[in-house]
């Protein structure tokens, strides 16, 4: 018997055609999203290569929360701003961003995304937090782009972006954001030789995401994700290091860097495991740009610990509860 799509499509729905509700990964991408207003939280990984370097494949690191239709960025890496119009969100839409440290690999682009939101008619205010230093930054961003914004606002009667950009240091652990929907809260976690270092937790209506990236192996980010719906985490492959620093110039003390301030693949495990998540998201690869590591070495020694789902992140994945 032969049956039209139509037909096919029905079954499946009705769970007639065996293995139909077992989406892969890429199928459960691909599959129709709900409509708007009756999806949950969402966390999109934008970006998700460690490092400042630029490349093909992988973008840097940042992420993006929809909640009610509003995005909180999380990390500014460069093309967050291209990353978020393909994940079909509108730049003058950014409301909250959260960078975890001032590394330029995470908060490079967070002048200019905010910029071009303001270019495509945002006007209203973005609030911004992050460790000390961010306001500062956000001062020298605006002057080295004075002689622009100054012709723009009198040329194209725009608002003043100085104006509704708002930086937030953040000087220690603790809520830094609580809207009525949304409640953020900061841990400070160390990432050296920088100790100006948060991951967030995102308390939802739907249930909770906790980001940790970047920071060394943290035994007390535990306890701060314990029972967390998803914990985004950061991950270096150890293997896989020496044969990175070998393609990077003047970079004689890289490797130190890299294993003293990460955590490996084995003990995000460890952290998912002590902090019973529900789902494991590793992201923020170290190396990220290595084609030879597959998503199965990424996750093997995570699972020596961690039981429950592991998602191996690529860039536009969207993560839902």
């Amino acid at each position: 018997m032969t049956l039209d799509r139509r037909t096919l499509l029905q079954l499946s729905a009705m769970g007639a055609i065996a293995g139909s509700s077992m989406l892969s990964t890429a199928q459960a991408q691909t599959a129709a999203p709900a409509p708007a207003g009756k999806r949950k939280a969402r966390w999109i990984c934008l970006g998700t290569k460690g490092g400042p370097r630029v490349g093909l494949g992988r973008s840097n690191p940042a992420n993006v929360l929809i909640v009610d239709d509003v995005p909180y960025v999380v990390d500014c890496g460069p093309g967050v701003s291209k990353r978020l119009v393909e994940a079909k969100v509108a730049l003058p839409d950014v409301r909250y961003v959260f960078v975890t440290h001032l590394h330029s690999d995470h908060v490079l682009e967070y002048g200019n995304m905010v910029y071009g939101g303001w270019s495509a008619g945002l006007n209203h205010p973005v609030e911004a937090f992050a460790p000390i230093g961010m306001e500062a930054l956000t001062k020298a961003y605006w002057e080295s782009i004075k002689f622009d914004v100054d012709i723009r606002i009198a040329d194209e009667s725009k608002p003043d972006p100085r104006k509704l950009l708002v930086a937030k240091d953040i000087k220690d652990s603790g809520i830094v954001l609580d809207n009525g929907k949304v409640k953020v809260t900061a841990f400070k976690t160390p990432h050296p030789p920088i100790t100006e270092n948060f991951a967030y937790k995102f308390e939802t209506p739907d249930g909770v995401f906790v980001y940790a990236c970047d920071t060394s192996f943290n035994p007390a980010l535990a306890k701060f994700a314990e029972g967390a719906d998803v914990l985004i985490h950061e991950t270096i492959y150890v293997p896989g290091v020496d044969k990175m620093v070998a393609r990077v110039k003047n970079a004689a003390t890289l490797k130190e860097h890299l294993i003293a301030s990460h955590t490996t693949t084995e003990d995000v495990g460890k952290i998912a495991a002590m902090a019973k998540v529900k789902k494991l998201v590793m992201t923020h690869f170290v190396p990220g740009d290595d084609p030879t590591i597959t998503d199965e070495m990424w996750a093997a020694d995570a699972k020596k610990h961690y039981s429950g789902p592991i998602v191996v992140a690529k860039d536009l994945m969207e993560i839902e509860l």
